[in-house]
């Protein structure tokens, strides 16, 4: 499932295309996605301009003229594929919305698994939508700083690696991007969450953001079904130091005694990824 830098990457490809922009016509192909499209969402958008964008976590937000926000969550396999309209190709299979503007753009969401969602909100509303309400700090964010993050993880029992995961701690990171945070970090996916507050948070919250940062410069992690909204790949997977590298010598201590390499747990039905000598 994309995570945060892949959200934030297609957002900000929409947003080149769409902001601005009048929707001259919506279609809904099917009667929904995950859930079922909100009753008269093409006649919501249809004459609506596009004022901006917003990301939450692992959504999207486009914030129109008339004071709703479409609430955009890609799932496993959802893309934006903008094209301009009337271009000779023939439509992507399994293209559901489909938002053309007056300017001559079209902007269809294609979703082969159909485990993408999309919904209406009041654009003053947007935090308290269901699938808002009760998230973590934006990891981006000035606000979200070791000491905040510390008193999320105080007492919790759990590991480290999963406590990140849970969105309620920290928006939008899921597992390739924890994995690689806790690397650069040095913390073990295996600590409890609870040990993690002091020294450890003051290391953990800017590999966080560096980590993020990094990936979105990189446009993503081109993993399975995911692209850019223009068709390009990211390239953060060339730059993972730990995820999907098991077996291959650690980056930080290679041949050193006691590095036994990348190594591979499961945890939660999850890989992780680590370095049990450089991560404590």
């Amino acid at each position: 499932m994309p995570e945060l830098p892949e959200v934030e990457t297609v957002m900000r490809g929409l947003a080149a295309v769409l902001e601005g922009q009048t929707i001259l016509r919506a279609e809904t192909r099917r009667e929904g996605m995950r859930w079922p499209f909100p009753a008269g969402l093409a006649q919501t958008l249809s004459g609506a301009r596009v004022t901006g964008f917003r990301r939450r976590g692992k959504y999207m937000l486009m914030r129109l003229s008339n004071a709703q926000s479409v609430l955009i969550h890609l799932g496993m396999s959802g893309r934006m594929v903008a094209r301009p309209r009337g271009a000779n190709a023939p439509p992507p299979a399994h293209e559901h919305l489909v938002l053309e503007t007056a300017e001559g753009t079209h902007v269809g969401f294609v979703d082969p698994r159909r485990f993408g969602s999309v919904d209406l909100v009041p654009t003053a509303a947007e935090d308290s939508h269901r699938l808002l309400a009760g998230m973590g700090p934006e990891p981006l964010e000035d606000d979200f700083t070791p000491a905040i993050l510390a008193a999320a993880l105080a007492g919790k029992q759990t590991p480290i690696k999963a406590a990140l995961l849970d969105q309620s701690v920290v928006a939008g990171l899921g597992n390739i991007y924890v994995a690689e945070a806790l690397f650069r970090a040095g913390i073990s996916p295996r600590r409890l969450a609870g040990t993690v507050p002091g020294a450890r948070a003051e290391r953990l919250v800017p590999a966080i953001k560096d980590v993020l940062r990094d990936a979105i410069e990189a446009g993503g992690s081109s993993l399975r079904d995911y692209v850019q909204a223009d068709g390009e790949l990211g390239h953060f997977q060339d730059r993972f130091r730990v995820y999907d590298r098991e077996g291959e010598p650690c980056p930080l201590c290679p041949g050193k005694p006691g590095c036994q390499g990348v190594s591979r747990i499961v945890q939660a039905g999850r890989s992780t990824f680590f370095c049990a000598r450089t991560q404590r």
